[in-house]
Formats: structure tokens, C-alpha cells, sequence
């Protein structure tokens, strides 16, 4: 979610101040992931994967104050910001695909950018940083779990049938700008236990109450929207694509009786508990 990589559309990099316009609704997943753990849990070292502009390493320097703590994202800008935000906290930037923990890590958190990975990948990377942490150490994380959601599904259907769709013909695999659908809770727990004493999952269905369909646009233009946009030569192309977007998300929301607009972002959680220790 941050939220980066690695895997952006042709190099383009993210926008923080995007990503930030809805700050508080992207806290509430970090915010009750965080509570999911023991407060009686005392980590010695966290390493925030795909920290992001780093607020939610913002958020588990406030919960871990004695922890040491580490951010990693991909983005330039992402990382510009977070060390802005946090000069005392150490940032590296890495592919969450090559990158590789430093030994004895107590807890792996990552906040919104696993479902940046292929579907094919995106297990497998799991399951090796996984298998870094010490014994008894915890993986938590939470990833978007909408690919069926109309926000994303107008994001699909625009590279078939809207006036840009000769734009997006015959991508090829890495630059396709879709996120794969997520896989099912159980493909998740078979990967992770044999490696764990307890895996946990769940997934949060969260309705955020928005002004207007322009709202959607902004929310999704901070993470799932870029990668399209990026394949467009202008700003005239972009323009043109979202006015037919927000035309769609029309189609997909119906407005409340007061107006507003509701967009629903289910996300899956998962805390695995590492052999060797404690279990929540």
C-alpha cells in the first residue's frame, strides 16, 4: 500500500500526498491489526514491509515505543516522506520480492502491499519472510481483498470496452495493471502452518461514507488506479480516463438517501505465529 514492490507499472513512482488524502480511513485496518496482537506482546524488533509514506510505522512506534523499528518500501517517494515523518527510524528501500530480513526480527508487519504480488508469488514470498523471523516471532499483515468490488471491476472492464482500450491491448504479464484476486483463507493457513504453531485469518468488510463519486476516484487514484494511468502517453488520455471511470462507478454505487456514497473495502488479515513460541 503503500504502498510498493517493486512491481509498478513502467517505473512510475506513487504520490504520497494521494495516498495520505484519506489518512484516517487507511489507519483503521492498521489500527486493529495492531490490536489483534497480545497487549501483553513486547517485541525487541519490527520491520514494517511496504511501510509506505510511514504511517503505519508511525502507528507501531506509538504501540512499541521500546522496539526497534524499520521501515522497507520500493518507492522513492514513499520513503521521502516517511523519513520527513520519522527522522529517528531507519527506511530502506527494496523489492519485497529480493529483500531479505535481517536475522532475529520479532515481528513482520506489513499494512496493504502483498496484494501488489502476482498471484502466483505472492504465497511463496509470504511464506519465505515467514520462515526469517526467530523463533516464536510474528508475521501480521493485511492486504485490499477487492478484486470483486465495483471499484476495481470498472478499473477491468475500462481496458475492454472504453474509448482508451487500444491503450491496454496486449499488455504483456508485467505490465498488467490489475491486482490478482486474492486467494482463499485456507490456501493461506495450509501454506503458513507447517511453519507456525498458530495461524490466524480473518477478513474485514469496511464501508468508508464518502461526499461523491469524485471521492472514489481520489481514493483509488493513491493505489489500485495509478498502474492504469501510467500506461497513458498524456494528461489528456488520463483525463479522459477517469471522467469515463467516475461515469461507471455511477453505475456500481448507488447513492444513500443523503447522498453520500458508500465504498465497501473488504481486506484479509493474517497473523502467523512462528514455531517456537507463545501463541497470542
Amino acid at each position: 500500500m503503500s504502498k510498493s514492490t517493486g512491481s509498478e507499472t513502467r517505473g512510475s513512482d506513487w504520490s504520497p500526498d494521494q495516498y495520505l488524502l484519506f489518512a484516517d480511513a487507511r489507519n483503521r485496518p492498521i489500527h486493529d491489526l495492531i490490536a489483534f496482537l497480545s497487549p501483553e506482546y513486547s517485541p525487541s524488533s519490527i520491520i514494517d514491509l511496504g511501510c509506505g509514506p510511514g504511517n503505519s510505522t508511525e502507528l507501531l512506534a506509538k504501540r512499541f515505543p521500546n522496539a526497534k523499528i524499520s521501515g522497507v518500501d520500493s518507492s522513492p517517494a514513499m520513503l521521502a516522506r516517511a523519513r520527513t515523518a520519522l527522522p529517528n527510524i531507519d527506511f530502506t528501500q527494496a523489492d519485497l520480492r529480493w529483500y531479505e530480513p535481517p536475522p532475529g526480527v520479532d515481528l513482520l508487519f506489513s499494512n496493504a502491499v502483498f496484494h501488489w504480488l502476482r498471484q502466483d508469488e505472492r504465497i511463496f514470498h509470504i511464506t519465505r519472510l515467514l520462515r526469517t523471523l526467530k523463533p516464536g516471532g510474528i508475521l501480521a499483515l493485511q492486504m485490499p481483498d477487492n478484486y470483486h468490488e465495483g471499484s476495481h471491476r470498472a478499473m477491468r472492464d475500462m481496458m475492454k470496452t472504453s474509448s482508451l482500450a487500444l491503450h491496454f491491448k496486449d499488455l504483456p504479464r508485467e505490465e498488467r495493471p490489475w491486482i490478482d484476486e486474492t486467494e482463499e483463507p485456507i490456501e493461506y493457513y495450509n501454506a503458513l502452518m507447517p511453519h507456525c504453531r498458530a495461524v490466524e485469518t480473518w477478513t474485514t468488510r469496511y464501508v468508508h461514507v464518502l461526499d461523491a463519486y469524485e471521492d472514489i476516484v481520489e481514493w483509488v487514484k493513491g493505489t489500485g488506479l495509478q498502474p492504469y494511468l501510467n500506461l497513458l502517453p498524456d494528461e489528456r488520455l488520463r483525463d479522459t480516463f477517469l471522467k469515463e471511470y467516475k461515469a461507471r462507478l455511477r453505475r456500481e454505487y448507488a447513492r444513500a438517501q443523503d447522498g453520500k456514497v458508500l465504498l465497501a473495502y473488504p481486506r484479509r488479515f493474517v497473523v502467523a505465529y512462528s514455531a517456537g513460541g507463545a501463541v497470542r
